[in-house]
């Protein structure tokens, strides 16, 4: 059986938000078990309101995701759900200092370097999961997201494959994989970073839009190649960076899944339809644990666990 997680002691960093531009500090504490993951937007000192990470409370999907509640919201939050789904993290209490989650380096391997130093701690309470048996598709013109079950001989609890085509010289079609059983999240997926295109940031900044972008939290490209000076993490970096982002959105499940994410040339708003589409076709799931469903005829399936401070998958 797996157990719930949350972080063993609070810990804090200050960053600049994309859109905003503003400074923003930035606070994870821990959680109870059963707690889930929340966001408090905090002005002047003052909680202004509490938003728990759940589809019932995204607001906007244009550009990030964003939640809201009481008239409040928080955006771009997607690359912290990432790292705390990545990291196998449960419940945490999220302070914002700022109307959104800062943007960092454009990756969700700050979040993780800091959610390891603050240490993860294992809870007494099983951890529940959203196990898929059927299969929920959206579309969206030639895009589209796909939910399904795990193969019998899968020994992964989430399988993501993600595919975009470009037409640009640096990223054209891309495909990447991940599975919990063979690929480690803070390696392989969290160092991917956003991506935009120059003419688009002129635009988003002539609106008021991506104030706070720059070289250092964003891949950057012209018509015809990158323009941040030490190039890219990774020759698929674009296409690592979509399944980052699939991380951080289905997470809004409210459970971690067990199950195979196929997605193809999505962004926020189609992964979050996909999430609204999985939780009412409720006969195409069930809650389990993995004591419940676990048994001798189920390979032994793997998910995040620490050793000697590294997340290992």
């Amino acid at each position: 059986m797996f157990f719930q997680r949350t972080l063993k002691k609070e810990i804090s960093c200050v960053g600049i938000g994309l859109h905003s531009g503003v400074k923003v500090k930035l606070v994870l504490k821990p959680a109870s078990a059963g707690h889930g993951i929340k966001l408090q937007r905090v002005e002047e000192g003052r909680v202004m309101t509490t938003i728990p990470a759940s589809s019932d409370f995204v607001v906007d999907t244009s550009l990030a995701t964003t939640l809201g509640c009481d008239g409040f919201v928080i955006g771009t939050v997607e690359h912290l759900l990432s790292a705390f789904s990545g990291l196998g993290v449960d419940n945490a209490l999220v302070e914002v200092h700022g109307p959104e989650v800062p943007i960092m380096d454009g990756s969700a391997n700050p979040f993780v370097y800091l959610i390891k130093t603050a240490g993860i701690k294992r809870q007494v309470e099983a951890k529940c999961y959203m196990r898929m048996t059927g299969t929920v598709t959206v579309t969206d013109g030639d895009k589209w997201a796909r939910l399904g079950p795990q193969p019998p001989s899968s020994n992964a609890s989430l399988s993501i494959i993600n595919h975009i085509d470009f037409d640009h010289p640096m990223i054209g079609s891309q495909s990447f994989s991940f599975s919990f059983a063979d690929v480690s999240y803070d390696r392989q997926i969290s160092r991917a970073r956003t991506f935009g295109f120059l003419h688009e940031v002129e635009w988003m900044k002539a609106n008021n839009l991506a104030l706070g972008g720059s070289l250092d939290n964003a891949i950057v490209l012209d018509e015809y190649s990158v323009l941040n000076e030490d190039g890219l993490r990774f020759a698929d970096e674009f296409a690592r960076h979509k399944v980052l982002d699939c991380f951080g959105d289905i997470s809004l499940l409210g459970m971690p899944l067990i199950g195979v994410l196929e997605a193809n040339k999505t962004g926020h708003a189609l992964n979050y339809k996909l999430v609204q589409a999985a939780l009412a076709k409720t006969e195409a799931w069930e809650k389990v644990t993995t004591g419940e469903w676990l048994d001798s005829s189920q390979p032994s399936f793997t998910v995040p666990r620490l050793v000697m401070g590294e997340a290992l998958f």
